[in-house]
């Protein structure tokens, strides 16, 4: 990979609560990053982050970067 070449990226925040959510939604917030609410992180995009972001979509707004 040359050292001009980007990788696509995603960045995700936490925008409610995972208190009184299903088993296992509030470990993945942990690893995506997200622990306390408003927190963004800026991920690479692969598809295991993808499927993480999809079990979570109702606590975290998704913004696509290239």
């Amino acid at each position: 990979m040359a050292k001009n070449d980007k990788k696509s990226t995603v960045t995700v925040t936490q925008v409610k609560s995972p208190i009184g959510r299903k088993p296992g939604q509030k470990e993945t917030l942990v690893g995506l990053g997200l622990n306390k609410m408003h927190k963004t992180r800026t991920l690479e995009d692969t598809p295991a982050v993808r499927g993480m972001i999809n079990k979570v979509k109702h606590l975290i707004q998704v913004e696509e970067s290239a």
